[in-house]
């Protein structure tokens, strides 16, 4: 491990922040997240550091303080107020009272550890702010550093800790965080004056010192130390990998992914919303494909999680799926179904054997988080993005270090069922699921053609905010480039464009197997690409409206095809929007190209309704009316339009738009938002609506669908 301590940035944070929060929390800032930073160490939350001192509480007396970081926060993100302060000299209180054990609720502790912060209105500390408490240092850092489990988990784990780190290092026995975990440390501590570091079985690293960069670097050293332990011991050479095997994990996951992406959708019980979709990534390097191929990997991996830290998040196990038939979906389907359901009992009987400490937590439903799938990688899976991310990233860590432990010949083991229930089924671990805020369409996946113009955009923007994965489509070049790195900006991890001619069926099934491998599937088609073109009919050139056709109509049409397919592939529903127009109902001169073959998509769109609604998916179309644009994203279709009804009409760019707001029964200016917003209303199906079509266009009588 690499000492990155960096005088330059430490000096920064304390002129930054040294005036308000003093410069020991300043230092501990930048420690923390050179802690944060590594993904060794920490992941998402994990991990955790402290500083002690003195502070006054909000009656002024001066008081014996713990700073410690909040529970849920980022250590790699942490700001100095993400370290709450605690009254230390209550927490030691409490440590030394016998008050508060395991047998005790959750909450119960979490209640305690409130009543000691010094300020009520911050975040709850962390459920190790009693164990921070009783260790000497005045700062202190815990981590759960992979190379150190790869020691500790293990049979003879105690023994090889000493063996790697030296006899200063104190070694626990796994004892559950909190409370109890607080006095067995002190325990240790009085018996150990002279120490400055502590391994928790099953669980991490902990050192200390008198400064930021003290406990760091002791942690660096002990960290360091354990990863040469395991390079000395390893007897197997690293695998060579194999790019083919890459390639063809890839092609196989682009169709099967939503294959698998339905089969893991939960049953919600609201026959409007029937499942409870997921978003999944698949972990397909070299590395992952050579170890799930490897003889021995069924037997470790398919084993605990490293630390019992990551079980909110991965579940107790993996799912194990070998022989699978990966280039038949059908065959596939079936096996995977039958694992999926084998592994729903087992999770049901564990719970089962333990429900008498569910301590009134509503179990979680019996699907895995983690898929091990040799040929064709780790498929990970969660409630949104962010979330499948973090399991990603979870999954990668916990693979790479039970590799790392074979290799040098030891034997995995994990924690104990009993232990693993009592940290999944936790009160406190099921608080920072809590604090999730579920939005509308979080877990769902959209595709939006024509994305990188006014309305597209807008739609984007609209998805995105309700929480959906969106992939942005449209002609490949800048336009579409600046639009995705604007989008990500705000929704980072949301966001993927995909260069899309919808003319060509190649690019429009490769856009869906695009999407599929990033995400897993799609479960909204946005069809909202399209020309104009301003002719007469007398004018008009057959050359132009093939033109139009080819990607008015023949556009919607392939873009309908593939979803339908999709849809039966993932079989759980879907949703189409067409955004069609007013003209539809009430054409314009001298637009009859556009006219004519935007009716024909809307037809096309009227009679896919009629087709997928046994597959649960429904059609609906919006028709909008003089959407300019806003900003720097312009409509296309006005920048064709305009000049000729500017011409006609005599009017300025400006004079245009107020002409066009005029003319409708509500004189309203119609934006890109306002058809998101018609969009959101058919993707979160607030009523039982397929065929329809939603005017958005400020009341326009000779427009209005009939």
């Amino acid at each position: 491990m690499r000492d990155r301590w960096s005088k330059s940035e430490a000096d920064r944070l304390e002129e930054e922040y040294a005036n308000r929060y003093g410069q020991e929390l300043a230092q501990r800032t930048h420690t923390s997240r050179l802690l944060g930073g590594e993904p060794g160490l920490v992941l998402h939350g994990g991990g955790n550091t402290s500083l002690k001192g003195a502070s006054k509480n909000l009656l002024g007396a001066q008081v014996a303080t713990l700073w410690v970081k909040a529970s849920g926060h980022d250590l790699a993100t942490l700001e100095p107020a993400g370290h709450v302060a605690v009254d230390l000299g209550g927490l030691r209180a409490w440590v030394g009272s016998g008050r508060g054990d395991e047998a005790a609720s959750g909450f119960e502790e979490e209640a305690v550890l409130r009543s000691l912060l010094l300020n009520p209105n911050d975040p709850t500390p962390s459920i190790e702010a009693p164990v921070h408490a009783v260790i000497p240092g005045k700062f202190v850092d815990h981590s759960h550093a992979d190379a150190v489990l790869a020691l500790t988990n293990r049979p003879d784990g105690e023994a090889v800790v000493g063996r790697a780190l030296g006899p200063e290092v104190v070694v626990l026995p796994y004892v559950p965080p909190g409370i109890e975990l607080a006095r067995a440390v002190a325990e240790a501590v009085e018996s150990h004056p002279e120490a400055t570091a502590m391994v928790w079985m099953f669980h991490g690293v902990v050192t200390w010192g008198e400064t930021a960069r003290e406990s760091y670097q002791r942690m660096v050293e002990l960290v360091s130390r354990a990863e040469a332990f395991l390079e000395e011991a390893r007897l197997a050479p690293t695998v060579a990998g194999d790019e083919a095997a890459v390639t063809q994990a890839g092609e196989r996951w682009s169709l099967l992914a939503p294959v698998v992406r339905g089969l893991l959708a939960a049953e919600s019980g609201d026959p409007d919303q029937p499942w409870r979709r997921v978003v999944l990534h698949a972990i397909q390097d070299e590395a992952t494909l050579s170890l799930l191929a490897s003889p021995q990997a069924r037997e470790l991996l398919s084993s605990p999680a490293l630390t019992a830290d990551h079980l909110i998040r991965t579940r107790p196990l993996p799912l194990w799926l070998s022989d699978a038939a990966l280039d038949d979906a059908v065959l596939f389907r079936s096996q995977l179904e039958a694992a999926l359901i084998a592994y729903g009992e087992e999770y049901e009987r564990y719970v089962e054997r333990f429900s008498d400490r569910l301590a009134g937590l509503t179990p979680f439903a019996p699907q895995p988080r983690v898929l091990l799938i040799p040929g064709l990688g780790a498929v990970v899976a969660g409630g949104n993005g962010r979330e499948a991310a973090l399991v990603r990233d979870i999954t990668a860590q916990t693979l790479a270090t039970k590799a790392q432990l074979a290799a040098s010949g030891a034997r995995y083991q994990g924690l104990a069922e009993e232990h693993l229930f009592a940290m999944e089924y936790r009160p406190q671990q099921h608080a920072k699921l809590r604090g999730r805020r579920l939005l509308a369409l979080a877990g769902r996946v959209a595709l939006i053609t024509g994305a990188a113009g006014a309305i597209g955009s807008g739609i984007a923007r609209g998805l995105l905010e309700a929480g959906a994965q969106v992939a942005v489509t449209d002609l490949a070049g800048p336009r579409l480039d600046s639009l995705a790195e604007e989008l990500a900006e705000r929704f980072a991890g949301q966001v993927m464009a995909v260069g899309l001619d919808v003319t060509d069926p190649a690019a429009v099934g490769n856009a869906f197997e695009a999407v599929n491998r990033r995400w897993g599937g799609v479960d909204l088609v946005v069809i909202n690409a399209g020309l104009a073109h301003v002719a007469s009919l007398e004018e008009l050139e057959p050359a132009d409206f093939q033109r139009l056709t080819r990607v008015n109509v023949d556009g919607t049409l392939l873009l309908l095809k593939e979803a339908a397919r999709h849809f039966r592939l993932q079989a759980t529903g879907g949703d189409v929007v067409l955004i069609s127009t007013k003209n539809v109902f009430a054409p314009g001169a001298r637009f009859g190209a556009y006219s004519a073959t935007k009716a024909a998509a809307h037809q096309l769109a009227r009679i896919a309704s009629l087709e997928l609604a046994p597959l649960d998916v429904r059609v609906n179309m919006v028709a909008p009316d003089a959407v300019f644009g806003e900003g720097e994203r312009r409509s296309g279709l006005w920048a064709e339009v305009g000049p000729d009804r500017m011409r006609a009409r005599g009017l300025s760019p400006q004079e245009l738009e107020e002409y066009y707001r005029q003319r409708n029964l509500l004189a309203a200016r119609i934006t890109p938002r306002h058809v998101a917003n018609a969009v959101l209303f058919f993707a979160t199906r607030q009523t039982p609506t397929t065929g329809a079509t939603l005017p958005v266009d400020g009341g326009l009588p000779d427009a209005t669908p009939r």
